[in-house]
């Protein structure tokens, strides 16, 4: 799917550099490049209507081809992959991991026996920041 994905996008960006560039060339309003190179001229290869209708279909054609690389693109864009490689996603599936809790005091534990109770600790912790960001003002 990447290969493919990466083979539309270069036709698609082939596609647009192209048409500008033929845009350019052609004879008209607004795009005089292709008077500097002759292109309006009747001795030309394809003669004096030749040439327009050659570039005028080909940049058709590669609109075309644009917009339906334009259309794939956003398929595949809008498209659920068909598996998951994210390790969020294998651990939601497989459920939380069932591994034993350690013991509270860093001591081994003893199979078969319980745990003793978690010790309260002999100086008090800190009060937690403020959740909103303000400096507090200690007040008497």
């Amino acid at each position: 799917m990447n290969v493919v994905l990466t083979i539309v996008l270069a036709l698609q960006m082939l596609a647009a550099l192209v048409m500008i560039g033929l845009i350019l060339v052609q004879h008209g309003k607004g795009a005089d490049m292709g008077a500097a190179f002759g292109s309006g001229g009747s001795g030309s290869l394809f003669g004096a209507s030749g040439s327009a209708n050659f570039l005028s279909r080909t940049t058709g054609v590669l609109a075309a081809v644009f917009f339906a690389c334009t259309l794939l693109l956003a398929y595949f864009g809008n498209a659920q992959p068909r598996t998951s490689s994210s390790v969020l996603d294998a651990a939601a599936v497989s459920g939380p991991a069932s591994a034993p809790a350690p013991a509270a005091s860093g001591a081994a534990q003893i199979p078969g026996t319980t745990a003793p109770a978690a010790a309260q600790p002999a100086v008090p912790a800190p009060p937690a920041p403020a959740a909103s960001g303000a400096a507090q003002i200690p007040t008497k």
